[in-house]
């Protein structure tokens, strides 16, 4: 193919442009450039077919003409270069790129020195990777920008990642996905300081206007900026609630949430949230105020603090309080999750500070603690004591040999408004020795559990003090078998793993002892090797026992995967003394405790089994069981069948005992293509009734994503509520309405968020 012959201007301007602009010229094909000196920060590279015009004056270049600056290029079909002045105009079609941001349009006036110009019929995609010119520098922009794309009539360049779009429309989703459009008349894309702003913006979804807002921000990068956020909308039992959050970025270090709700059924609500993050300390303030509630007529309103600073290395002091208007606040105005973990509401502060030595180190805290009790008419017993003040100090020191010595011990004043207050003293040091080897290991300990009391006086009862001393020994031993062995194709790793633990506990009459603290634990496998089956300290129980347990493994050796477990485990009781926890000694009945069996592990691709089960000994029945299947092939698919069975358990949500037959099945799982379905159906046999309901579904487009979800569930033994949640979520936008996520996660086990999948 014929060469064209450079034209003698052109060869003048390519040797003028050697400390400025460089230029090349090219032949029909392809361009070829004349060599030029390396191209330093802030020169222009000009490349095209064909190239005429005056030096310093205009330069006029035709055919795939690239224009490169920077971290600048544009291309186009012509070009007018200004040197003097840095401008160009180009058409009759451009394409510029700034760093991570492209724009395409019709006809371009710009200036490659400072970064402005407009553009006219842009189509843009901000904030997403772009080939770099060869040689530019990388751009100044955080890579953690938000994705943005879409058109507009006119585009400004304002400077460097500074953009002003006229009848612009944009979204956040992948190229051909015009699911939904945010439309305005003038949108502001500030990349410098990552702040978007809209005028007369309308969000339209499939065409149909949804929003519209006069103004509205938004951030471009991910960071923190004041503003409106999404509204929220619920419906329920509760009534009918509507939202409207506002942001407020005070500083880096501190933001605040004003946000006012109206409820058809209570009335109008503010809730306010305030945080705080300093070098030294951190922490938040809450609330929520209704003023003359439309159902109770009483003021009705919720406060939450936090508080965690570093005083001093070693030293810190922090406060958690919490605090409602009423017992019934949280089943008026929370959801099932809230109403169950909301029983009483702390409210502490603790000054604490830790030490260290040469093979030791000691922990001192000083805290003050009570409670609010959030029942109805509550019992003596249902009420905490609180602790005004308490002093926890703990110490251990390694020693030769494998010994260390261990303190634990607390000073507390208890109160309580109509039982018995008084002071406790505890104290248990001991010593303890470990060897632990790759086949075993081997941990006794001695110690002497120390209690002092001085208890207040109470009506025809004076002023007493009490003592307690009991000595502990105790020694847990364990040994570590395995050999290889094939299983369904599969090289496995088959363990034996037996377990002892002895303890021995002199049994002491304890019924003049007062009960602060203390509750019996659960009977489980973790209880099993424990030396005390109470919490607390006002109860020790009497022991002379043998905990006796056995676990076998079948681990996959390519991946590592516990393809199974089995447990079994039982206590063994060398006498028959034992403590209630009324402190009263009782002669036991069996010669050993209740019998425990598990078994769990992944048992194929997605298949997940646990379960556990519990003989009673004395009564020669069952006491409990579950077992829960699961399979979970992939994010999104999941199906889980679970049954409870108590024969005396504590009833869900109460304080009540009785028998417990459950049974609970729960699934996430794609119906079509994008469309999930979920539900949960929890049913108690022994009541004949369900306890929790809930049915939805969940839709995927990948720019968008909808939750609509209906749940029934058991508040109390009484009282039964409905739940309503509606969301709608805009990739890069937010989500409008009430956000289930937490209460699926709560009710499906394995349930994945679907804008993650």
């Amino acid at each position: 193919m014929p060469r064209i012959k450079p034209h003698p201007l052109a060869l003048a301007l390519a040797a003028a442009f050697s400390l400025n602009p460089a230029l090349a010229l090219a032949d029909e094909d392809a361009p070829i450039a004349l060599p030029t000196p390396p191209k330093a920060e802030g020169q222009t590279h000009v490349t095209a077919d064909d190239m005429d015009g005056e030096m310093n004056v205009e330069l006029k270049a035709r055919g795939n003409v690239v224009v490169t600056r920077d971290d600048q290029k544009l291309e186009s079909d012509w070009l007018d270069y200004y040197q003097n002045k840095d401008r160009v105009k180009a058409g009759d079609r451009f394409k510029m790129t700034r760093g991570v941001d492209v724009v395409t349009g019709t006809t371009l006036d710009y200036n490659v020195a400072d970064y402005s110009g407009t553009g006219m019929d842009p189509v843009f995609a901000m904030g997403k990777p772009a080939p770099a010119a060869k040689g530019a520098p990388a751009s100044t922009r955080p890579m953690s920008t938000v994705p943005m794309r879409g058109d507009g009539q006119q585009v400004d360049f304002r400077g460097q990642n500074l953009y002003r779009v006229y009848n612009s429309r944009i979204n956040s989703c992948e190229p051909g996905d015009d699911s939904w459009y945010l439309n305005s008349s003038l949108l502001d894309l500030d990349y410098v300081n990552g702040v978007g702003t809209a005028r007369n913006a309308r969000l339209n979804f499939y065409g149909v206007p949804i929003l519209y807002t006069p103004w509205m921000d938004f951030p471009l990068n991910g960071n923190r900026k004041s503003g409106f956020l999404p509204p929220t909308f619920k419906t329920g039992s509760n009534g009918t609630e509507v939202a409207l959050p506002y942001y407020w970025n005070i500083a880096p270090n501190y933001d605040a949430t004003i946000t006012p709700h109206f409820n058809d059924k209570h009335g109008t609500m503010l809730g306010a949230e305030f945080r705080y993050l300093q070098p030294n300390y951190t922490g938040s303030i809450y609330t929520e105020q209704l003023p003359k509630d439309k159902v109770t007529d009483k003021n009705r309103y919720a406060w939450y603090a936090t508080h965690n600073q570093t005083l001093a290395p070693g030293l810190s002091f922090g406060y958690n309080a919490n605090y409602v208007s009423d017992p019934n606040y949280f089943k008026d105005f929370g959801d099932r999750l809230s109403i169950a973990a909301n029983v009483n509401l702390v409210r502490e502060a603790w000054l604490s500070y830790g030490f260290g030595w040469q093979g030791g180190s000691a922990n001192a805290t000083l805290r003050a603690q009570r409670y609010q009790t959030l029942l109805e008419n509550p019992a003596p017993g249902d009420i905490p004591y609180a602790r005004l003040p308490q002093l926890i100090f703990n110490a251990n020191q390694q020693l030769p040999q494998g010994f260390s010595a261990n303190l634990q011990s607390e000073l507390t004043r208890f109160s309580h408004p109509t039982l018995q207050n008084g002071d406790r003293l505890v104290a248990y040091p001991s010593l303890s020795w470990s060897l632990d080897k790759s086949w075993g290991f081997l941990r006794p300990k001695i110690g002497v559990h120390l209690t002092e009391y001085q208890l207040d006086a109470l009506p025809g009862q004076q002023a007493r003090s009490v003592s307690r001393s009991l000595p502990i020994f105790s020694t847990d031993a364990g040994l570590y078998f395995d050999r290889d062995t094939e299983f369904l194709g599969q090289d496995h790793l088959l363990t034996l793993e037996p377990r002892l633990f002895y303890v021995n506990i002199p049994t002491r009459n304890q019924n003049n002892l007062p009960n602060f603290d203390t509750s019996e634990n659960d009977f489980n496998f973790a209880q099993l090797f424990t030396e005390n089956r109470f919490s607390g300290s006002d109860r020790v129980n009497g022991a002379n026992q043998l905990t006796t347990a056995l676990t076998s493994r079948l681990i996959s050796q390519e991946n590592g995967m516990e393809r199974i477990r089995l447990t079994v485990g039982k206590r063994y009781y060398f006498n028959q003394d034992d403590i209630t926890l009324a402190g009263v000694p009782q002669q036991r009945t069996v010669s050993g405790s209740n019998l425990l069996l598990g078994a769990s592990g992944d048992l194929a691709k997605g298949w997940r089994l646990d379960s556990s089960y519990e003989w009673n000994e004395a009564l020669k029945t069952t006491e409990r069981y579950n077992a829960q299947l699961r399979y979970n092939p992939a994010a999104g698919k999941v199906l889980s069948a679970r049954y409870r069975y108590g024969r005396y358990e504590q009833l869900d949500n109460s304080s009540l005992y009785g028998p417990l037959r459950q049974v609970d099945i729960a699934a996430q799982w794609p119906i079509a293509k994008k469309w999930y379905a979920l539900g949960r159906y929890n049913y108690s046999l022994a009541d004949r009734k369900p306890l929790e309901q809930l049915a939805g579904f969940e839709y995927n487009d990948g720019c968008w994503s909808a939750r609509m979800v209906g749940q029934r569930y058991v508040s109390d033994l009484t009282t039964t509520k409905n739940a309503i949640y509606f969301q709608l979520e805009f990739k890069g936008l937010g989500g409008f309405g009430n956000n289930p996520v937490n209460t699926l996660k709560l009710a499906i086990p394995g349930y994945s968020k679907t804008n993650d999948l």
